[in-house]
Protein backbone atom coordinates (compact mmCIF):
# COMPACT_ATOMS: atom_id res chain seq x y z
CA UNK A 1 0.00 0.00 0.00
CA UNK A 2 1.32 3.43 -0.98
CA UNK A 3 2.37 5.58 1.97
CA UNK A 4 0.39 8.78 2.34
CA UNK A 5 2.19 12.11 2.62
CA UNK A 6 1.53 13.50 6.11
CA UNK A 7 0.97 17.26 6.15
CA UNK A 8 0.79 19.09 9.46
CA UNK A 9 -1.35 22.23 9.09
CA UNK A 10 -0.80 24.93 11.69
CA UNK A 11 -4.32 26.19 12.49
CA UNK A 12 -3.50 28.28 15.56
CA UNK A 13 -4.13 31.44 13.51
CA UNK A 14 -7.86 30.61 13.47
CA UNK A 15 -7.95 31.67 17.12
CA UNK A 16 -6.87 35.19 16.16
CA UNK A 17 -7.51 36.25 12.59
CA UNK A 18 -10.80 37.66 11.28
CA UNK A 19 -9.61 38.90 7.91
CA UNK A 20 -8.65 37.38 4.58
CA UNK A 21 -5.95 35.33 6.31
CA UNK A 22 -8.68 33.55 8.27
CA UNK A 23 -10.71 32.93 5.13
CA UNK A 24 -7.62 31.48 3.44
CA UNK A 25 -6.92 28.98 6.21
CA UNK A 26 -10.57 28.05 6.82
CA UNK A 27 -11.32 27.40 3.17
CA UNK A 28 -8.18 25.34 2.59
CA UNK A 29 -8.88 23.26 5.70
CA UNK A 30 -12.32 22.42 4.28
CA UNK A 31 -10.59 21.08 1.16
CA UNK A 32 -7.87 19.28 3.13
CA UNK A 33 -10.51 17.44 5.18
CA UNK A 34 -11.82 15.71 2.06
CA UNK A 35 -10.69 12.11 1.66
CA UNK A 36 -7.52 11.78 -0.41
CA UNK A 37 -5.65 8.51 -1.12
CA UNK A 38 -2.30 10.31 -1.30
CA UNK A 39 -2.44 12.68 1.68
CA UNK A 40 -3.16 12.68 5.38
CA UNK A 41 -3.71 16.12 6.88
CA UNK A 42 -3.11 16.69 10.58
CA UNK A 43 -4.53 19.93 11.97
CA UNK A 44 -2.22 21.18 14.70
CA UNK A 45 -3.54 23.65 17.24
CA UNK A 46 -2.67 24.92 20.69
CA UNK A 47 -4.98 23.96 23.56
CA UNK A 48 -4.32 27.33 25.21
CA UNK A 49 -6.45 30.44 24.57
CA UNK A 50 -4.82 33.23 22.57
CA UNK A 51 -4.91 36.78 23.97
CA UNK A 52 -6.37 39.35 21.56
CA UNK A 53 -6.87 42.31 23.93
CA UNK A 54 -5.13 45.70 24.06
CA UNK A 55 -3.00 45.53 27.23
CA UNK A 56 0.65 45.83 26.20
CA UNK A 57 2.08 43.46 28.79
CA UNK A 58 -0.32 40.69 27.77
CA UNK A 59 0.34 41.38 24.09
CA UNK A 60 4.08 41.00 24.71
CA UNK A 61 3.47 37.74 26.56
CA UNK A 62 1.31 36.55 23.67
CA UNK A 63 4.03 37.37 21.15
CA UNK A 64 6.50 35.34 23.20
CA UNK A 65 4.00 32.46 23.31
CA UNK A 66 3.63 32.73 19.52
CA UNK A 67 7.38 32.34 19.06
CA UNK A 68 7.42 29.46 21.53
CA UNK A 69 4.63 27.81 19.54
CA UNK A 70 6.32 28.23 16.18
CA UNK A 71 9.86 27.38 17.17
CA UNK A 72 9.33 24.72 19.86
CA UNK A 73 5.83 23.30 20.26
CA UNK A 74 4.82 23.08 16.59
CA UNK A 75 7.98 21.25 15.43
CA UNK A 76 7.83 18.85 18.41
CA UNK A 77 4.21 17.97 17.59
CA UNK A 78 5.13 17.58 13.92
CA UNK A 79 7.90 15.14 14.86
CA UNK A 80 5.63 13.17 17.19
CA UNK A 81 2.93 12.99 14.48
CA UNK A 82 5.60 11.97 11.95
CA UNK A 83 4.71 14.78 9.55
CA UNK A 84 6.51 14.97 6.24
CA UNK A 85 5.51 18.61 5.73
CA UNK A 86 4.49 21.50 7.98
CA UNK A 87 2.26 24.05 6.25
CA UNK A 88 1.90 27.50 7.87
CA UNK A 89 -0.28 30.24 6.42
CA UNK A 90 0.94 33.09 8.63
CA UNK A 91 4.48 33.84 7.35
CA UNK A 92 6.30 31.95 10.13
CA UNK A 93 7.46 28.32 9.98
CA UNK A 94 9.84 26.51 12.37
CA UNK A 95 13.43 27.56 11.79
CA UNK A 96 14.63 24.09 12.75
CA UNK A 97 12.75 21.27 11.04
CA UNK A 98 14.28 17.85 11.70
CA UNK A 99 12.58 15.17 9.65
CA UNK A 100 10.10 17.41 7.83
CA UNK A 101 10.04 20.28 5.34
CA UNK A 102 8.30 23.62 5.75
CA UNK A 103 5.95 25.34 3.33
CA UNK A 104 5.13 28.94 4.40
CA UNK A 105 2.60 31.35 2.92
CA UNK A 106 3.55 34.99 2.40
CA UNK A 107 0.27 36.77 1.69
CA UNK A 108 1.95 40.08 0.81
CA UNK A 109 5.20 42.05 1.02
CA UNK A 110 3.96 44.58 3.59
CA UNK A 111 6.83 43.94 6.04
CA UNK A 112 9.17 45.34 3.39
CA UNK A 113 6.84 47.90 1.84
CA UNK A 114 5.65 49.47 5.13
CA UNK A 115 8.43 48.92 7.68
CA UNK A 116 7.17 51.80 9.87
CA UNK A 117 3.88 49.95 10.37
CA UNK A 118 5.56 47.23 12.41
CA UNK A 119 7.23 47.17 15.79
CA UNK A 120 11.01 47.14 15.17
CA UNK A 121 11.50 44.00 17.27
CA UNK A 122 8.66 42.18 15.52
CA UNK A 123 10.07 43.30 12.19
CA UNK A 124 13.49 41.93 13.18
CA UNK A 125 11.96 38.59 14.14
CA UNK A 126 10.16 38.44 10.80
CA UNK A 127 13.32 39.10 8.81
CA UNK A 128 15.50 36.80 10.94
CA UNK A 129 13.14 33.93 11.74
CA UNK A 130 10.36 34.31 9.17
CA UNK A 131 12.43 35.04 6.07
CA UNK A 132 15.35 32.97 7.36
CA UNK A 133 13.18 29.87 7.72
CA UNK A 134 11.43 30.56 4.40
CA UNK A 135 14.77 30.62 2.60
CA UNK A 136 15.42 27.10 3.90
CA UNK A 137 12.02 25.90 2.63
CA UNK A 138 11.71 24.24 -0.80
CA UNK A 139 8.91 26.63 -1.78
CA UNK A 140 7.09 29.73 -0.58
CA UNK A 141 3.42 30.18 -1.45
CA UNK A 142 2.07 33.60 -2.40
CA UNK A 143 -1.38 34.56 -3.74
CA UNK A 144 -0.51 36.49 -6.92
CA UNK A 145 2.21 37.05 -9.50
CA UNK A 146 2.42 40.66 -8.33
CA UNK A 147 3.19 39.55 -4.76
CA UNK A 148 5.67 36.99 -6.06
CA UNK A 149 7.59 39.76 -7.82
CA UNK A 150 7.52 42.03 -4.76
CA UNK A 151 8.77 39.34 -2.38
CA UNK A 152 11.52 38.28 -4.78
CA UNK A 153 12.57 41.92 -5.19
CA UNK A 154 12.75 42.74 -1.49
CA UNK A 155 13.96 39.42 -0.07
CA UNK A 156 16.44 38.35 -2.72
CA UNK A 157 14.81 34.90 -2.76
CA UNK A 158 14.83 33.22 -6.16
CA UNK A 159 11.57 34.06 -7.93
CA UNK A 160 11.26 30.45 -9.15
CA UNK A 161 11.00 29.31 -5.53
CA UNK A 162 8.06 31.65 -4.83
CA UNK A 163 4.94 30.01 -6.22
CA UNK A 164 1.73 31.99 -6.89
CA UNK A 165 -1.42 30.03 -6.07
CA UNK A 166 -4.61 32.02 -6.47
CA UNK A 167 -7.10 32.23 -3.65
CA UNK A 168 -10.87 32.38 -4.14
CA UNK A 169 -14.04 33.94 -2.77
CA UNK A 170 -15.19 33.02 0.70
CA UNK A 171 -18.06 30.55 0.68
CA UNK A 172 -20.60 32.50 2.71
CA UNK A 173 -23.17 30.75 4.86
CA UNK A 174 -26.36 31.68 3.04
CA UNK A 175 -29.37 31.65 5.43
CA UNK A 176 -31.67 28.65 4.98
CA UNK A 177 -35.42 29.01 4.48
CA UNK A 178 -35.85 28.27 8.18
CA UNK A 179 -33.35 30.86 9.42
CA UNK A 180 -33.99 33.48 6.71
CA UNK A 181 -37.01 34.88 8.54
CA UNK A 182 -34.66 36.13 11.25
CA UNK A 183 -32.99 38.37 8.65
CA UNK A 184 -36.16 39.76 7.05
CA UNK A 185 -35.89 43.07 8.91
CA UNK A 186 -32.30 43.48 7.77
CA UNK A 187 -33.19 42.91 4.12
CA UNK A 188 -36.11 45.35 4.35
CA UNK A 189 -33.78 47.95 5.84
CA UNK A 190 -31.48 47.60 2.80
CA UNK A 191 -34.12 48.86 0.38
CA UNK A 192 -32.13 52.03 -0.34
CA UNK A 193 -29.36 52.26 -2.95
CA UNK A 194 -25.87 51.88 -1.52
CA UNK A 195 -22.21 51.43 -2.34
CA UNK A 196 -20.40 48.68 -0.44
CA UNK A 197 -16.88 48.12 0.87
CA UNK A 198 -15.70 45.20 3.01
CA UNK A 199 -12.36 45.27 4.85
CA UNK A 200 -10.42 46.53 7.85
CA UNK A 201 -10.00 50.26 8.37
CA UNK A 202 -6.29 50.36 7.59
CA UNK A 203 -4.59 53.35 5.99
CA UNK A 204 -3.65 51.40 2.85
CA UNK A 205 -7.35 50.66 2.25
CA UNK A 206 -7.69 54.31 1.13
CA UNK A 207 -11.14 54.75 2.70
CA UNK A 208 -10.69 58.50 3.25
CA UNK A 209 -10.49 59.02 -0.50
CA UNK A 210 -13.59 56.84 -0.94
CA UNK A 211 -15.40 59.05 1.58
CA UNK A 212 -14.36 62.21 -0.25
CA UNK A 213 -15.51 60.81 -3.60
CA UNK A 214 -18.79 59.62 -2.06
CA UNK A 215 -19.40 63.05 -0.52
CA UNK A 216 -18.91 64.66 -3.94
CA UNK A 217 -21.24 62.11 -5.53
CA UNK A 218 -24.08 62.82 -3.08
CA UNK A 219 -23.86 66.49 -4.05
CA UNK A 220 -24.19 65.67 -7.75
CA UNK A 221 -27.74 64.35 -7.84
CA UNK A 222 -27.32 61.22 -5.69
CA UNK A 223 -28.45 62.65 -2.37
CA UNK A 224 -30.28 59.46 -1.34
CA UNK A 225 -27.27 57.21 -1.92
CA UNK A 226 -25.59 55.58 1.08
CA UNK A 227 -22.15 54.10 1.70
CA UNK A 228 -21.79 50.94 3.80
CA UNK A 229 -18.35 50.18 5.23
CA UNK A 230 -18.24 46.69 6.74
CA UNK A 231 -15.21 46.06 8.90
CA UNK A 232 -13.48 47.19 12.02
CA UNK A 233 -10.51 49.13 13.31
CA UNK A 234 -7.05 47.65 12.99
CA UNK A 235 -5.51 46.54 16.31
CA UNK A 236 -2.26 48.18 15.18
CA UNK A 237 -2.55 51.89 15.97
CA UNK A 238 0.11 53.02 13.50
CA UNK A 239 -1.77 51.57 10.53
CA UNK A 240 -5.33 52.17 11.75
CA UNK A 241 -7.37 54.83 9.93
CA UNK A 242 -10.62 54.57 11.89
CA UNK A 243 -10.17 57.78 13.93
CA UNK A 244 -9.63 59.86 10.79
CA UNK A 245 -12.51 58.03 9.13
CA UNK A 246 -14.99 58.89 11.87
CA UNK A 247 -13.70 62.48 12.02
CA UNK A 248 -14.23 62.95 8.29
CA UNK A 249 -17.74 61.50 8.48
CA UNK A 250 -18.63 63.98 11.22
CA UNK A 251 -16.89 66.95 9.57
CA UNK A 252 -18.83 66.38 6.32
CA UNK A 253 -22.16 65.69 8.07
CA UNK A 254 -22.32 62.19 6.63
CA UNK A 255 -23.56 60.42 9.77
CA UNK A 256 -26.89 59.57 8.10
CA UNK A 257 -25.32 58.52 4.80
CA UNK A 258 -22.37 56.38 5.91
CA UNK A 259 -23.30 53.16 7.70
CA UNK A 260 -20.68 51.16 9.62
CA UNK A 261 -22.12 47.85 10.86
CA UNK A 262 -18.75 46.59 12.16
CA UNK A 263 -17.66 42.98 11.77
CA UNK A 264 -20.66 40.91 10.65
CA UNK A 265 -21.45 37.22 10.29
CA UNK A 266 -21.43 35.45 6.93
CA UNK A 267 -25.23 35.32 6.91
CA UNK A 268 -25.54 39.07 7.37
CA UNK A 269 -22.73 39.77 4.90
CA UNK A 270 -24.71 37.75 2.35
CA UNK A 271 -27.54 40.31 2.48
CA UNK A 272 -25.18 43.29 2.20
CA UNK A 273 -23.64 41.82 -0.95
CA UNK A 274 -26.99 40.71 -2.34
CA UNK A 275 -28.50 44.23 -2.29
CA UNK A 276 -25.49 46.43 -3.13
CA UNK A 277 -25.58 48.72 -6.17
CA UNK A 278 -21.77 48.93 -6.46
CA UNK A 279 -18.71 47.49 -4.82
CA UNK A 280 -15.71 49.84 -4.54
CA UNK A 281 -12.22 48.62 -3.60
CA UNK A 282 -9.97 51.71 -3.45
CA UNK A 283 -6.99 50.04 -1.72
CA UNK A 284 -3.50 51.27 -2.48
CA UNK A 285 -1.94 47.86 -1.98
CA UNK A 286 -3.26 44.29 -1.74
CA UNK A 287 -1.78 40.83 -1.69
CA UNK A 288 -4.94 39.41 -3.26
CA UNK A 289 -8.34 41.02 -2.53
CA UNK A 290 -10.89 38.31 -1.69
CA UNK A 291 -13.88 40.72 -1.32
CA UNK A 292 -13.61 41.62 -5.02
CA UNK A 293 -14.31 38.00 -5.96
CA UNK A 294 -17.14 37.85 -3.43
CA UNK A 295 -18.71 40.87 -5.13
CA UNK A 296 -18.29 39.22 -8.55
CA UNK A 297 -20.12 36.17 -7.22
CA UNK A 298 -23.14 38.34 -6.40
CA UNK A 299 -23.12 40.06 -9.79
CA UNK A 300 -22.21 43.45 -8.32
CA UNK A 301 -20.44 45.92 -10.65
CA UNK A 302 -16.96 46.52 -9.21
CA UNK A 303 -14.59 49.48 -9.20
CA UNK A 304 -10.95 48.94 -8.21
CA UNK A 305 -7.85 51.08 -7.75
CA UNK A 306 -5.49 50.44 -10.67
CA UNK A 307 -2.55 49.20 -8.61
CA UNK A 308 -0.80 46.21 -7.01
CA UNK A 309 -2.48 42.85 -7.75
CA UNK A 310 -6.02 44.14 -8.33
CA UNK A 311 -5.91 44.36 -12.16
CA UNK A 312 -4.37 40.85 -12.18
CA UNK A 313 -7.30 39.48 -10.16
CA UNK A 314 -10.16 41.30 -11.87
CA UNK A 315 -9.02 41.16 -15.50
CA UNK A 316 -11.52 43.15 -17.57
CA UNK A 317 -14.41 42.42 -15.18
CA UNK A 318 -14.02 45.69 -13.25
CA UNK A 319 -13.36 49.33 -14.07
CA UNK A 320 -10.47 51.11 -12.41
CA UNK A 321 -9.46 54.53 -11.17
CA UNK A 322 -6.29 56.24 -9.97
CA UNK A 323 -6.02 55.77 -6.17
CA UNK A 324 -5.03 59.42 -5.64
CA UNK A 325 -7.79 60.92 -7.76
CA UNK A 326 -11.09 61.34 -5.91
CA UNK A 327 -12.70 63.02 -8.91
CA UNK A 328 -11.80 60.03 -11.09
CA UNK A 329 -13.43 57.72 -8.56
CA UNK A 330 -16.49 59.96 -8.26
CA UNK A 331 -16.87 59.99 -12.05
CA UNK A 332 -16.57 56.18 -12.27
CA UNK A 333 -19.14 55.64 -9.52
CA UNK A 334 -21.54 58.08 -11.14
CA UNK A 335 -21.11 56.38 -14.52
CA UNK A 336 -21.82 52.92 -13.10
CA UNK A 337 -24.88 54.10 -11.19
CA UNK A 338 -26.43 55.63 -14.32
CA UNK A 339 -25.22 53.40 -17.16
CA UNK A 340 -27.47 50.32 -17.13
CA UNK A 341 -25.70 48.71 -20.09
CA UNK A 342 -22.27 48.99 -18.47
CA UNK A 343 -23.60 47.64 -15.18
CA UNK A 344 -25.04 44.60 -16.95
CA UNK A 345 -21.82 44.05 -18.89
CA UNK A 346 -19.65 44.16 -15.75
CA UNK A 347 -22.06 41.95 -13.85
CA UNK A 348 -21.84 39.26 -16.53
CA UNK A 349 -18.06 39.53 -16.74
CA UNK A 350 -17.82 39.28 -12.95
CA UNK A 351 -19.85 36.06 -12.92
CA UNK A 352 -17.48 34.57 -15.49
CA UNK A 353 -14.30 35.87 -13.87
CA UNK A 354 -15.06 34.41 -10.43
CA UNK A 355 -15.30 30.92 -11.97
CA UNK A 356 -11.58 31.09 -12.67
CA UNK A 357 -10.83 30.95 -8.93
CA UNK A 358 -11.67 28.10 -6.58
CA UNK A 359 -10.42 26.70 -3.28
CA UNK A 360 -10.55 23.22 -4.79
CA UNK A 361 -8.11 24.29 -7.50
CA UNK A 362 -5.90 26.00 -4.89
CA UNK A 363 -5.82 22.82 -2.77
CA UNK A 364 -4.90 20.68 -5.78
CA UNK A 365 -2.03 23.02 -6.68
CA UNK A 366 -0.82 22.95 -3.08
CA UNK A 367 -0.91 19.16 -2.98
CA UNK A 368 1.11 19.02 -6.20
CA UNK A 369 3.65 21.31 -4.56
CA UNK A 370 3.71 19.18 -1.40
CA UNK A 371 4.50 16.12 -3.53
CA UNK A 372 7.27 17.97 -5.34
CA UNK A 373 8.68 19.16 -1.99
CA UNK A 374 8.99 15.57 -0.77
CA UNK A 375 10.80 14.59 -3.95
CA UNK A 376 13.27 17.44 -3.41
CA UNK A 377 13.78 16.51 0.25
Amino acid sequence: MKKKIKVGVDVRDLKISKSGARTYLEELCKEFRKEDPDFEFIFINTILPVYTGKYKIYKLIEQFRFLLWKQCQLPIIAIIKKCDIVFCSDYFVPYLHPGFVNIPVFHDAFFWEYPSHYNKYWSYLFHFLGVGAAKKSPFIITPTKYTQQQIAHFSGIDKEKIIPIYEAAKRLNVPTLISQSAFENLEKSLSYQYILHVGTFEKRKNLLLLLEAFDSLTKQGHSNLKLILIGQSSPKKNIDDSTQLFQMIKANNLEEKVIIPGYVSDEILHFYYKNAALYVFPSRNEGFGIPVLEAFGYGIPVIIANNSCLPEITGDAAISFHPDDKEDLCLKMKELLTNTSLRKQLSEKGYERVKYFSWEKAAIELKNLFTLSIRKK
